[in-house]
């Protein structure tokens, strides 16, 4: 498994499967200077999830405690 695919996996996790729907089979996950960023559908700008995989998955877990339209 590579780094984006643990990632999404983790994005499914949080949220599971039912909760996660096409919302999820459409993320784009990608790195770029800036680190870990994903891309949900009806989103306009990207998520920062942080410069490592473990802070990427840390951050997804956060958000979807929080409720930020991960839930």
């Amino acid at each position: 498994m590579n780094d984006r695919e643990d990632i999404l996996n983790v994005l499914i996790q949080a949220i599971g499967e039912e909760g996660c729907g096409i919302a999820c089979e459409e993320a784009t996950v990608f790195k770029d200077e800036e680190g870990w960023k994903f891309m949900l559908e009806g989103f306009m700008e990207p998520w920062q999830l942080g410069h490592t995989v473990a802070e990427a998955k840390a951050s997804i877990k956060e958000y979807s405690r929080m409720g930020f339209g991960l839930s």
